[in-house]
């Protein structure tokens, strides 16, 4: 009897990996692993609908009550792997038993990035990476709750957005000169900024943190400074690390992130990855890209199925990103690191605008502000030697 397809990690990467490979004909055994007890659902909504009530549970779901059955796989909730021997072809679980495999799909995600500061262990200091910290902060960001946000990213920046629709009282601090940093212009972190200090959010730049401090729970957040701003929760939004572990450990090529081919293949024989904790060369940018979207998690588990069955698929994407701030729309295509020039269309004022960033003449990527037309025709024309509207 031949050994299952595993998919370890029940994200979205996963659960679309695996009715992926159903679709492709796939008929053998097929077991999908997630260390949490729910079945996979939209992380990303975490810090925008779900966090804001707007959306339950149910509606963040992405697999209904059948879907397993109905494509008769064995899915295994809150199920810690703890090795992987990828010469054998097994994985250790944290009850001592092992399962072997015919080929095995990583889908690992990542985790939150925490400061090494004193106090990191009070309660009511947490990151937004799991349901349950969506449902353990909602009700501490209501009217009067003081929070403070570490890390101007976006997710940072969308709990601020929901805190202050409660009525909180929200501080921002980041140690960078901008927030938004890591995927935007300054033109456009200039805008959110602008944005959330409207919005009555106190944003604090190139500001640190020495220490958390408090009984059993935090209290005070005492920056480099000497200041004590009060805090009766504190959101880490530092980054992420990706779970990358596994494959370390079972000598397999890791570099923030698992090193695979354009197909998902790893250096190890019949062992994938995909989605946030996968790291692939990108001919586009040249260089090797680990993308942390919605998007990739999806096109690249399926693409990745279908290497697995032998099929060959290049990938090779427009990576894309979204975050939605007090209503306002951001749209990101493609990745902005690299570039020599940009072109503005539109103005601030009008919370309407579209950056586009040029190296060498050609469109690397584009920021679009409640224009999804010019996020669309963005996407269409990256890496191409294109000339966008004239800017103003």
């Amino acid at each position: 009897m031949a050994e299952p397809i595993v998919i370890v990690g029940a994200g979205l990467a996963g659960g679309n990996a695996a009715e992926t490979l159903r679709a492709l004909g796939y008929d053998g055994d097929l077991v999908l692993i997630g260390d949490e007890a729910e079945a996979p659902y939209a992380r990303t909504l975490l810090s925008k609908s779900f966090l804001s009530g707007e959306a339950t549970r149910e509606d963040i779901a992405l697999k209904g009550a059948d879907f397993f059955e109905d494509l008769n796989i064995d899915f295994r909730a809150a199920t810690r792997v703890t090795a992987l021997d990828a010469a054998e072809k097994t994985l250790g679980f944290a009850d001592g038993s092992t399962l072997a495999f015919d080929k095995l799909l990583l889908t690992t995600g990542n985790r939150a990035r925490f400061l090494d500061l004193t106090g990191r262990d009070l309660a009511g200091i947490v990151a937004l990476r799991k349901i349950g910290d969506a449902e353990f902060i909602r009700p501490r960001i209501k009217e009067g709750g003081r929070v403070v946000i570490v890390g101007g990213g976006y997710i940072g920046m969308e709990v601020a957005a929901v805190a202050r629709a409660f009525g909180a009282e929200v501080t921002v601090v980041e140690a960078a000169d901008r927030v938004m940093r890591r995927i935007a212009s300054p033109f456009v972190s200039d805008y959110f900024v602008a944005l959330h200090r409207d919005n009555g959010v106190d944003v604090r730049l190139q500001t640190r943190i020495r220490r958390f401090a408090g009984g059993k729970s935090v209290e005070t957040v005492r920056l480099e400074s000497g200041e004590l701003i009060a805090a009766d929760l504190v959101v880490i939004a530092t980054g992420t690390v990706p779970n990358d572990e596994l494959a370390t450990a079972a000598g397999i090529a890791t570099d923030d992130g698992i090193i695979v081919d354009a197909m998902g293949h790893s250096t190890a024989p019949d062992i994938f990855a995909a989605g946030d904790c996968a790291r692939f060369f990108s001919a586009r940018y040249g260089r090797e890209i680990r993308v942390e979207s919605v998007q990739n998690a999806m096109e690249q588990s399926k693409v990745t199925a279908a290497g697995m069955l032998g099929q060959r698929v290049h990938y090779d994407p427009v990576p894309c990103f979204t975050s939605v701030q007090y209503g306002k729309k951001l749209e990101i295509a493609g990745l902005s690191q690299y570039y020599d020039d940009t072109r503005i269309v539109g103005r601030p004022e009008d919370d309407r605008f579209v950056v586009y960033y040029m190296h060498e003449g050609r469109l690397f990527a584009a920021d679009a502000l409640n224009d999804s037309a010019a996020h669309e025709q963005a996407v269409d024309h990256i890496g191409e030697v294109w000339q966008p509207a004239e800017p103003v």
